[in-house]
């Protein structure tokens, strides 16, 4: 049996301070695996520039004129970090039998990459790249992290736990994500919908050689929000049953009224009037967000605009 052309999705977002060490990183891997018949010769790096501010996109383009691994896709604007790991996916379809997606980072463990092919020959058509722990992870990131799989979770959302975008795919089951056409786009929650046989392997979170993380808090938030808003509609149903609490208080409180104006106690309640303004039109404003978000969803789907355009593509 032939062994199977491995491209590697790299997402890159002014990575100039570790890319050289990541290129090399992944050559070394990759010409491991070569001279071990585990993947075909034709096998590439993807590096995807995703409106980079930096020296990013030079590094790439003098490393693919020295390094026959390395090619490149550059991306006319930033279009974020998930939109960027399709563009790189969809290319590397047309090339690949199997593709890997990994930050540009390499925080997560390459000397995995091995098992996962394992898992591929036998039978696997996607498999995921779960952490043991996140050590090299800040305490507010790993409390953050866990506390969004959990409220996942709860929500109803299948997600895999401990899981972000390392992972491997067959290029059957990348077609068949091409056709999912949402503009919101959460892979963590899209692919696990796919139904192939799927597998994981675990791993350990490395720390990360130079830089920092692209991915700030305002990011991780907008993440969040779209894997919540893009796969359920409890906090719509939550708004309806919050309602329905206040009609029931509402209901309570009047009985209480009457028997007040019955028995002449009534008393001049201004504090509790005013704080339940507050407090039921801090309800309402909040209820009328979530709604809004939705309502936001439906207006980008239905505008049906591209999720990232390509400026260049480097593909040797």
């Amino acid at each position: 049996m032939q062994a199977p052309i491995l491209f590697t999705v790299l997402p890159c977002y002014n990575e100039e301070a570790v890319l050289h060490s990541s290129i090399r990183q992944m050559t070394d891997l990759y010409t491991s695996l070569i001279s071990g018949r585990s993947i075909h010769e034709n096998s590439r790096l993807l590096f995807v520039n995703d409106g980079s501010r930096d020296s990013t996109w030079s590094i790439i383009e003098d490393a693919s004129s020295t390094n026959p691994f390395v090619c490149g896709v550059k991306l006319a604007k930033n279009v974020g970090h998930q939109n960027a790991i399709l563009a790189g996916m969809e290319t590397a379809k047309e090339y690949a039998d199997v593709i890997i997606t990994i930050d540009a980072d390499l925080q997560d463990d390459i000397s995995k990459i091995p098992e996962m092919l394992q898992k591929y020959a036998e039978g696997s058509d996607i498999v995921y790249g779960v952490k043991n722990e996140r050590k090299a992870d800040s305490r507010f990131k790993r409390w953050t992290a866990m506390l969004f799989y959990k409220l996942m979770k709860l929500l109803g959302v299948n997600t895999v736990y401990n899981h972000a975008d390392f992972r491997l795919m067959s290029r059957r089951a990348v077609e068949v994500l091409s056709r999912y056409r949402e503009r919101n786009l959460f892979l963590r929650g899209i692919i696990p919908q796919l139904g192939y046989k799927t597998d994981v392997i675990y791993e350990d979170l490395r720390p990360r050689e130079a830089g920092e993380s692209k991915y700030t808090l305002s990011k991780m938030m907008n993440l969040a929000v779209d894997g919540i808003t893009s796969f359920t509609i409890k906090p719509v149903r939550l708004i309806f049953t919050l309602g329905m609490v206040f009609v029931l208080l509402a209901i309570i409180m009047l009985i209480y009224v009457l028997c007040m104006v019955f028995q002449g106690k009534t008393v001049a309640g201004w504090a509790s009037l005013m704080l339940s303004m507050w407090f039921i039109g801090g309800c309402i404003l909040i209820g009328l967000g979530i709604v809004g978000e939705y309502v936001g969803k439906i207006y980008l789907e239905v505008k049906d605009r591209p999720r990232y355009n390509v400026e260049k593509e480097i593909i040797q």
